[in-house]
């Protein structure tokens, strides 16, 4: 380590990164039950209870941190991953545990295959205007 790094933290390497690896922020979990509703544009927002995470001491500093971002604004799923710099998989297991804890819960976007028709809508518009 260099000179300059020798007071900074034993949990950081300049080179290697933190030294706390994402599967020990995890507890070694690769899934959790509410994963299968996580795809990367699902909202995550906080529940009204979450208004004190920090006093939770069964909560991670991941955990405070993804319930006070989106306690600012709902976040997707890939945005709070890129503002945690933590991956994606990581991120997808916390927010399992946060739901679990009913401190957020996930709203998804509407499937493509259930929004109507392009076709329809202008039909419907042309129909509109020759009124």
């Amino acid at each position: 380590m260099s000179a300059e790094g020798q007071g900074r933290s034993h949990w950081f390497d300049d080179e290697a990164g933190p030294v706390v690896r994402p599967y020990a922020m995890t507890r070694g979990r690769t899934t959790s039950a509410a994963q299968h509703r996580l795809d990367l544009i699902a909202v995550v927002v906080a529940e009204a209870r979450a208004d004190d995470p920090e006093a939770d001491q069964t909560l991670s500093p991941e955990h405070v941190d993804i319930v006070e971002l989106c306690r600012d604004a709902p976040q997707s799923v890939a945005e709070l991953a890129a503002e945690l710099d933590l991956p994606i998989g990581v991120v997808r297991v916390l927010i399992g545990d946060l739901v679990n804890e009913e401190l957020v819960h996930v709203t998804r976007p509407v499937p493509p295959a259930e929004l109507p028709d392009v076709s329809i809508l202008r039909d419907v518009i042309n129909g509109l205007r020759a009124l």
